[in-house]
């Protein structure tokens, strides 16, 4: 049975889908969860939502591309809380367009939310957990780190992410932090509930279980590494896709 009572996690992009899956999951377990997002009504709803269930949770708004105010979170939630234990590097965003086409605003929103916002938290979260010789920091790449029609911008990033992962991992294994990353494959949120009739048959034929995933898959595989029992796995990157064949 993993056990995170105690702990203090943060979770980025948390308003809804993907995000507040993983905060739910991650308070379900006893962890006090920092629901962190640029929605405050999402944000809010999420903390009522935990709240209500007798778990223990707090909203607060942040938004990671903006270096001071991730730096600021970062320091203040382990000041207020005595220790930071887990950072999930969840929010994202896509502005998918083909390469001829892409526009630099489309890059460059999708760049400093994904990659860069990554970078905002991990940066002082990493200096915190160097002090306390323990943490556990995950981020939330994508399947379509390897490539995707439509998605330079947002293969960049997520390939980008991939590599401070594995580069976070190595400089922090000594200070008994581990740094891991996270494939979802096709996974049902608000993300997804976009894609045309045709696009969605074609992406679940692909998929080896048959099926699109729920966040709560993404989430239990985030609660684990944030565990103690996943204590000597660092430098990974976990395909959370169903054996989806890209």
């Amino acid at each position: 049975m993993i056990s995170l009572t105690g702990k203090t996690a943060i979770v980025t992009g948390a308003a809804r889908g993907l995000g507040r899956g993983i905060a739910t999951k991650l308070a379900s377990l006893g962890s006090h969860v920092v629901v962190c997002d640029m929605n405050e009504e999402g944000i809010d709803q999420v903390v009522n939502s935990i709240e209500e269930q007798g778990w223990s949770a707090e909203a607060y708004v942040c938004n990671v591309t903006d270096e001071k105010q991730a730096e600021k979170m970062i320091e203040q939630i382990a000041s207020n809380h005595g220790q930071l234990d887990i950072l999930v590097n969840n929010a994202g965003i896509n502005r998918d367009a083909l390469l001829h086409k892409m526009t630099h605003e489309q890059w460059d929103a999708v760049i400093n939310v994904n990659l860069t916002g990554v970078f905002n938290t991990m940066r002082p979260a990493s200096q915190i957990m160097r002090e306390q010789t323990s943490g556990r920091i995950i981020n939330i790449s994508s399947a379509s780190w390897l490539g995707n029609v439509g998605q330079a911008n947002y293969a960049a990033s997520k390939a980008g992410v991939v590599g401070i992962t594995k580069t976070a991992a190595r400089e922090l294994g000594k200070k008994n932090v581990t740094v891991n990353a996270i494939c979802p494959g096709f996974i049902e949120t608000d993300m997804t509930k976009g894609v045309p009739d045709h696009v969605w048959d074609l992406m679940i034929s692909k998929i080896s279980l048959g099926r699109v995933g729920k966040p709560e898959d993404v989430a239990n595989c985030i609660a684990f590494l944030a565990s103690d029992q996943a204590s000597y796995i660092t430098g990974e990157v976990i395909n959370v896709g169903g054996g989806m064949i890209l």
